[in-house]
């Protein structure tokens, strides 16, 4: 079992917090349940899970200057951002 590297954020929490400024900007919102497929209901009941956290920052990634700029909200790096992605995949 490896050592979680602890200058990452928590890959749940990071994910949390990219949803969360994802859906605060309606244009960007409405971009992601197009893209997705997610519809607002089931942003709010699987929130939680995994796949789509993964998704919310595949979604970012896929538009390098919102991963970005999401980055700098959050207080971490764009590096962040994908790690966490890649340690949600990972589940």
């Amino acid at each position: 079992m490896r050592a979680r590297d602890t200058n990452l954020p928590d890959a749940d929490v990071l994910g949390l917090q990219a949803l969360v400024w994802t859906i605060g900007e309606p244009d960007r919102a409405d971009r992601l349940i197009a893209v997705t497929g997610l519809f607002p209901d089931d942003l709010r009941a699987r929130a939680g899970e995994p796949a789509v956290l993964a998704a919310v920052i595949a979604y970012l990634e896929s538009y390098e200057p919102d991963l970005i700029a999401c980055a700098e909200a959050l207080g971490v790096s764009p590096e962040a951002l994908v790690a966490a992605h890649a340690m949600l995949e990972a589940r």
